[in-house]
């Protein structure tokens, strides 16, 4: 028997394929599309699908199964991110506030950029993201901060996942864009999404690194609070005040460690 086959996992593979598919589905998705699908018996996918929705992973509707939020919370309970969300919160509503502007907050996972948190536009009417939104990096405002204000080695790694997900783009376009943001301290940028809406967007900086992109989406109009230029310096202010809070709580455990390593 070999070390692969020893340590193979046929139920939790099954399970795993069932998550990633309902999450690249634009819709829910019926017991005899899923198991068509993934090539696996209706039997099959039954049993996991019981398993999954006893756990709070997938809900069943009559249109069919969908993914829940569960995995989505698990992720914001991890402290590096519970740490950037209990930050950036109440900055962020300031910033509506001042603003009169709805705004986000985006990381990186993977080859996509995906809305950790989402404050509305005070009043009656406005645009909002929301949380959980995706898109690849290197197609909206937010991801390309992301990629931006990287070392090298690392933007280079995360367009490497881009290109793996099938993202394609022109590097020497895009390498330019990245550095003038870099420059610029920010980017505006029209929205890829919707006419009439520029997303303004600055990066959140723990020293030189950006662990999270902050992005007001300024809908332009008479009634407004504040212009465009100065939604942009809002943006960029609040972004310093939460890179600011957020450095020490991020150095912290690494000072932990040279001290326990030091006292070892």
């Amino acid at each position: 028997m070999t070390e692969k086959t020893r340590y193979q996992a046929p139920a939790l593979k099954k399970g795993l394929e069932i998550i990633e598919l309902l999450a690249a589905a634009s819709e829910p998705l019926i017991m005899s599309d899923i198991s068509a699908a993934l090539g696996r018996s209706v039997s099959e996918i039954f049993r996991m699908l019981q398993v999954l929705e006893e756990h709070g992973y997938i809900a069943r509707a009559e249109d069919g199964y969908r993914l829940t939020n569960r995995l989505f919370a698990l992720g914001m309970s991890q402290p590096p991110v519970r740490d950037l969300a209990s930050t950036a919160l109440p900055v962020m509503q300031e910033l509506a506030r001042k603003a009169g502007q709805s705004c986000h907050l985006g990381v990186a996972s993977g080859a996509e950029m995906v809305v950790i948190i989402a404050i509305e536009a005070p009043g009656l009417s406005g645009f909002a993201v929301r949380v959980g939104y995706r898109r690849p990096l290197h197609r909206s405002n937010s991801g390309r901060i992301l990629l931006a204000f990287q070392p090298p080695e690392s933007r280079a790694a995360m367009l490497e996942d881009v290109r793996n997900a099938g993202g394609e783009f022109d590097a020497g376009e895009l390498t330019a864009r990245l550095d003038a943001a870099v420059a610029a301290g920010g980017a505006n940028s029209p929205s890829p999404m919707l006419t009439g809406i520029t997303d303004l967007s600055a990066p959140i900086l723990v020293g030189d690194v950006a662990r999270a992109a902050l992005t007001m989406p300024y809908v332009d109009g008479p009634a407004n609070r504040a212009t465009m230029a100065a939604c942009s310096d809002y943006v960029r202010e609040a972004a310093r005040i939460i890179g600011a809070a957020l450095s020490p709580i991020v150095a912290a455990p690494t000072r932990r460690r040279e001290k326990e390593e030091k006292d070892a």
